[in-house]
């Protein structure tokens, strides 16, 4: 054997074990307590997993391009075999309804602002989801299609992707769920669930078991979440294609909603609440550049002392600017929802709406087989709802309106989100 092929070799087997570490002590979890419950899996028979033999065959190439062909067929393998070992677990599990204890009746300032819809909800799904999800799911595919719909971002691949615009897609290892949170679409108690299922972040020695008990600065938390930004330091070069297996393998799903009326919620809660760091950090800036006002307020609660806070019309004039963006993204609370979860590189299993809420997410914890683990929590009542829109558009320009439209318009047609045609018209 020349030196080279013996290079090959061991290179090769070299690549293979590092492969077979990062899938057997995947994220610190042991195989055997990996759960996979993707929509696609199990509407599928199980039977047709076919020994592994055929995937080891194709490990024997002279290149890596080859092998790492080869590890996805191997993989793809064990996934499948991990889930015949662990399609009954958790059957037995004791549903939990959320209480709420004094901590949380206490809670935050937006909370308690908002308050909580203990409305007794039923368990009857009433509607044909499955053909729902399917009309979703086929009107975003097209548009994805579509030429005519341009948009920044839309015609690259995955791996086109940087890292940074990762940080929105949550992964749980051990259940096979990756969810893409959006602000102002109820990411709070999502991010709860999340924290729930993966057992990331304990109480006293112990994980959470009421989504409820978690505190709100635990939920936002970044070290609470393992998101795919965070895939690059833990996994190096072989990041992109682990998460490429994992977007494969896992049931992926985001949650949306009317993109003027997420505006509003967006303004309401930054901006009409004495918040600090939004305040400083772009409420001192609005009220310099589109309110004629030279000297802000030091703080925040100087500012709702002296009236002196960001107007709707002045924040509709910060987005519209397209100075905004030459300085800086666009904060994750008004950033559009494409540029979030990028959804015409990523094949969602579910899309849920706020609109919706109770239904969708009732529906998406019974495909996952979670229904009897967790419990979706109360939702907050809906105060931003769409039928203000008109009132708060009352003082903005049409011209204004159009423009914004047309910032927003690729999230109003992915998502199946009717054009506001009253607000848009003279």
């Amino acid at each position: 054997m020349t030196k080279l092929k013996m290079f090959r070799f061991f290179l090769i087997l070299g690549s293979l074990f590092m492969i077979l570490l990062i899938i057997f002590y995947w994220d610190d979890v042991g195989a055997a307590q990996l759960y996979f419950h993707s929509v696609s899996s199990k509407q599928q028979s199980l039977s047709h997993f076919a020994s592994l033999s055929a995937a080891e065959q194709t490990f024997h190439g002279s290149n890596i391009k080859t092998f790492m062909s080869g590890v996805d067929e191997f993989t793809d393998k064990i996934f499948s075999k991990v889930l015949v070992q662990n399609q009954t677990v958790n059957k037995n599990d004791n549903q939990r309804t959320p209480q709420l204890s004094n901590k949380q009746a206490s809670g935050q300032l937006e909370e308690i602002i908002r308050g909580y819809d203990w409305a007794t909800r039923s368990t009857r799904i009433n509607m044909d989801y499955m053909k729902l999800q399917n009309e979703r799911k086929q009107m975003l595919h097209s548009l994805c299609r579509n030429s005519t719909l341009q948009f920044s971002g839309k015609n690259r691949s995955f791996e086109d992707i940087p890292n940074k615009e990762l940080d929105h897609l949550i992964v749980d290892d051990r259940h096979g769920i990756i969810y893409c949170y959006v602000p102002k679409v109820a990411c709070t108690n999502w991010k709860r669930i999340l924290i729930v299922l993966s057992q990331s972040v304990q109480n006293n020695g112990k994980p959470y078991s009421n989504p409820l008990d978690i505190p709100r600065e635990n939920v936002h938390n970044t070290s609470s979440h393992f998101t795919f930004n965070k895939f690059w330091k833990r996994y190096g070069k072989f990041s992109k294609h682990l998460m490429k297996i994992k977007l494969k393998k896992y049931t992926k799903f985001l949650f949306t909603r009317d993109p003027f009326v997420r505006l509003i919620s967006a303004f309401r809660s930054k901006f009409e609440l004495e918040n600090e760091g939004f305040y400083k950090e772009f409420g001192m800036q609005i009220l310099k550049l589109y309110s004629n006002v030279t000297e802000p307020p030091a703080s925040v609660s100087e500012a709702f002392a002296t009236g002196n806070k960001p107007s709707f019309n002045a924040f509709v004039q910060y987005l519209l600017d397209p100075e905004t963006e030459r300085r800086v993204p666009f904060n994750e609370h008004w950033r559009q929802v494409y540029r979030l979860c990028h959804p015409c590189q990523i094949n969602y299993d579910f899309i849920g709406k706020l609109e919706t809420l109770t239904e969708d997410a009732e529906y998406l914890l019974q495909l996952l087989n979670l229904e009897n683990k967790v419990q979706f929590p109360p939702s907050y009542r809906n105060r931003t709802a769409s039928s203000w829109e008109e009132d708060w558009f009352a003082k903005i320009p049409i011209e204004w309106r159009r423009k914004l439209y047309r910032l927003y318009e690729p999230d109003f047609l992915l998502f199946g989100y009717p054009k506001p045609e009253s607000l848009l018209q003279d």
